[in-house]
């Protein structure tokens, strides 16, 4: 099967078959739709490494994360590589599992792979590192972290504003004495989690009791530490909020093995709004981030960064909102 056949089937050049397999913008959608057709018609599957030795694209992106185990993530991947198959590209994952070292492994084989540019959805990113993509040229969406560029974008998440409407919907619950599960704080967007929520709570004239924060490592495991901690406390919290959903869920079971129970006797919220919140009992709280607005935007900003398109365009910010559910209810 060639190029050429697929060419006669939709009644079209080679050079335009070539121009649709490569998602030229100068090939009318009409026209692209007739070769796509075609394609799947023959069965035409085209060969990437001559491709990649005619364009000098590997048409690969690069996307990586913190922690596959994290509902968050695949959440994030699924929605990028739904964008990267509409659109003619292949995706290679990366996973760090919040470890530096596995963070220098996954740009290494994104290099050595040569992709088109990558996607770093993670905060642990080393500054040296990046300098590395800079320095090649490798359009880079960055999260959370870094600087806007010549080849990279930064997308940032407004925490601060659903963190403020959790501490204000407790507060409006009577809630006073409120404690924060904080995720590691090597993490930016772990720190930024932590310090929104202090300026949350002052910002109503409380002052913040060091005791009420505590760390965890973004996992379940840690969230029930951190809560077991903070039972120990001769004066308890009435509500608790976790940096993260999985902390949250920690919490909630340890808070049912100290022979307590949410909202009863602490209120609960999460943040990330993962696809089981709703599920858990009673459903979580939580403060949401879209993961399909977050994949969308990372891709696009690639795609802008690799095509030239959209040049004014560096920063992005994705919101945040408070999901309201069973958890949490008044003093």
């Amino acid at each position: 099967m060639s190029i050429k056949e697929v060419a006669r089937r939709a009644k079209v050049s080679t050079a335009t078959v070539s121009r649709t397999l490569n998602n030229s913008p100068d090939v009318r959608p009409h026209t692209a739709e007739k070769v796509r057709q075609a394609i799947a018609e023959l069965n035409y599957y085209p060969n990437t490494h001559a491709r990649t030795l005619v364009s000098g694209r590997s048409r690969i992106f690069g996307l990586i994360i913190s922690d596959i185990t994290n509902p968050f993530f695949p959440d994030l991947v699924r929605g990028f590589e739904d964008a990267a198959v509409h659109r003619g590209q292949e995706v290679i994952i990366g996973n760090t599992d919040y470890n530096p070292r596995r963070m220098a492994h996954c740009i290494r084989r994104m290099l050595e792979r040569k992709v088109d540019g990558v996607a770093i959805m993670t905060s642990e990113t080393d500054p040296a590192l990046l300098e590395e993509l800079v320095r090649r040229k490798v359009p880079t969406a960055l999260l959370d972290t870094g600087k806007a560029g010549e080849a990279s974008a930064v997308i940032h998440i407004d925490y601060a504003h659903g963190i403020q409407q959790a501490v204000k919907h407790l507060m409006a619950l009577n809630h006073r004495r409120i404690a924060f599960i904080a995720g590691p704080p090597e993490l930016p967007s772990a720190r930024t989690r932590r310090e929104a929520f202090v300026a949350g709570i002052e910002s109503h004239g409380t002052k913040m009791d060091p005791a009420l924060l505590v760390e965890s490592d973004h996992k379940i495991e840690g969230g029930a530490a951190a809560m077991t901690r903070l039972l120990k406390l001769s004066h308890r919290p009435t509500a608790v909020m976790a940096s993260n959903d999985l902390s949250a869920i920690g919490a909630l079971g340890a808070i049912y093995e100290a022979g307590l129970r949410v909202p009863d006797d602490i209120s609960l919220v999460g943040f990330d709004d993962i696809s089981f919140a709703h599920l858990t009992q009673p459903p979580l709280t939580t403060v949401r981030v879209s993961r399909s607005q977050l994949a969308e935007t990372a891709f696009h900003a690639l795609e802008g960064l690799l095509h030239g398109h959209g040049e004014s365009r560096r920063d992005y910010s994705i919101t945040t909102q408070l999901v309201v559910r069973s958890s949490t209810r008044a003093v």
